[in-house]
């Protein structure tokens, strides 16, 4: 038997290619979305190897490369190291990162970004709440439709406070959103028409990967060092293809906690106006002033966009964010807005302002910044001597695992102790594979000793010898 027919018959899919006039890679292309469209092959199914594929078609690896390039690229499969190539899942199957914790009860969750639970927390927003019921006119103003952008009075209070806080704006410049990752979707959905990609650092916020894979949008990996993106690796992927939006978290990257500094932001910036990228600066994960670099919007107000967000500060049930844009783009943004959402509830956004601005929420606020500082000490303490990447007003930590061990395994084992933490999968962009790291979040647990208690567990485990487990399903 020859190497054909043996390749033949180990291949599940065949496309007729004999017929074809156009070159041979194309016609790969088209019979394979011809194929997916009829149901012949599956979401999610594997494609053939491609050594293998080449034998049985008796063409060069370089074509069916090729046509597997070509076929990533139009979003029809999706490529990743050690599980080859697949055809890609309908976006409402794709499998996402959800925010909302699985842990089991007892264990010590370390998985989540959220705000450090206190009573403050209820005690201030039901004082505001009381506040707006006995206001002359409140009521009646929540009430009311409100403009796309959100009511003028909320813009103008938001835009002051940020203001204040060393990020000026004026109330003309936001839109107010259900959250951050609302604003995410939506600059995505008004801004990168199909065809177009978008890029961020390889390892990056989950919501933003599930939001580009809802809107069936590639999402470019960019290579980055220990201040995230690499503007030389930036500058090579946008003269390979056309990319309309880079996603940013320059103070600290969620997982990892790289933090960009000047020079890093504006060799950023001039890639952005070579190639004429919208730069999409993630804020939520906001940080007090004096360890804030330059905001994007900023250095190029021109094409930079910025998301706020109260979920890390106040709660993140509150749902609400604003999105600073420039005014060239503001006609499309809030056309979209209309589309899909019309405005946010003015009964959230002035509760959430007022509380924001409130002497109140700067007592809460101010105690979470010393208390997430004393937590990262901890955390360092704790896990003294391993390679950990932390921001001091980070909400979470980056460890990279010692050899042996394996992302899969600590987080196996962790869990049958007791403590819930993520693997580096959910954060990973494309084909890439992912590192042997988890991440660590200092903030769910109500009480610093739960914290200390679920650190000293984990410290332990590291400092065992690693067993090989199966993933936890």
């Amino acid at each position: 038997m020859d190497i054909q027919t043996k390749a033949r018959a180990r291949c599940h899919w065949l496309p007729d290619l004999d017929a074809a006039a156009s070159p041979r890679y194309q016609a790969l292309v088209d019979r394979l979305a011809a194929d997916i469209a009829a149901g012949t092959l599956a979401p999610g199914e594997r494609l053939p190897p491609q050594r293998l594929l080449a034998d049985a078609l008796k063409v060069t690896v370089g074509t069916i490369t090729r046509a597997y390039r070509e076929a990533e690229r139009r979003g029809l499969v999706e490529a990743k190291v050690g599980s080859g190539t697949r055809v890609r899942s309908l976006a409402s199957d794709a499998p996402v990162f959800h925010h909302l914790s699985h842990a089991p009860d007892g264990s010590v969750d370390l998985s989540l970004n959220v705000p450090i639970p206190h009573p403050m927390r209820v005690q201030q927003l039901s004082g505001v709440l009381e506040r707006l019921a006995h206001r002359p006119g409140a009521i009646d103003a929540v009430l009311a439709y409100q403009p796309e952008q959100g009511s003028q009075a909320s813009r103008e209070a938001l835009a002051g406070w940020l203001t204040g806080q060393g990020m000026p704006m004026t109330a003309d410049e936001l839109i107010l959103t259900s959250g951050g990752q609302h604003a995410d979707y939506l600059a995505l959905q008004a801004l990168v028409q199909p065809g177009e990609a978008v890029a961020s650092a390889a390892l990056t916020f989950p919501g933003m990967i599930a939001a580009a894979r809802q809107l069936g949008l590639k999402h470019v990996a960019v290579p980055m060092d220990a201040e995230g993106i690499l503007p030389e690796a930036l500058e090579r992927l946008c003269l390979q293809q056309k990319i309309r939006l880079l996603y940013l978290m320059p103070e600290h990257n969620n997982p990892t906690g790289a933090r960009m500094g000047e020079t890093r932001r504006k060799a950023i910036v001039e890639v952005a106006r070579r190639h004429d990228l919208l730069l999409l600066e993630d804020g939520v994960q906001f940080v007090t002033a004096e360890r804030r670099g330059t905001p994007f919007y900023r250095l190029a107000p021109e094409r930079s966009l910025y998301i706020f967000s109260v979920s890390k500060l106040l709660a993140g049930g509150l749902r609400l964010g604003a999105l600073r844009a420039p005014a060239n783009l503001m006609a499309r943004l809030t056309a979209s807005l209309r589309a899909q959402y019309w405005a946010v509830p003015e009964l959230m956004a002035s509760a959430a302002i007022e509380w924001l601005a409130s002497t109140d929420a700067k007592t809460l606020i101010d105690w979470q910044w010393q208390e997430v500082a004393a937590r990262q000490q901890l955390l360092a303490e704790r896990l003294n001597g391993h390679q950990i990447s932390a921001h001091p007003c980070g909400f979470h930590a980056w460890l990279t695992l010692p050899e042996p061990w394996r992302a899969v395994d600590v987080v196996a084992r962790a869990a049958e102790r007791g403590v819930t933490v993520i693997g580096a999968d959910p954060f990973c962009v494309g084909s890439q594979p992912a590192p042997q790291a988890i991440r660590i979040c200092v903030t769910p647990p109500a009480e610093r000793a739960q914290l200390d208690d679920g650190l000293t567990r984990l410290a332990a485990l590291l400092d065992e010898e690693p067993r090989r487990v199966s993933p936890l399903v």
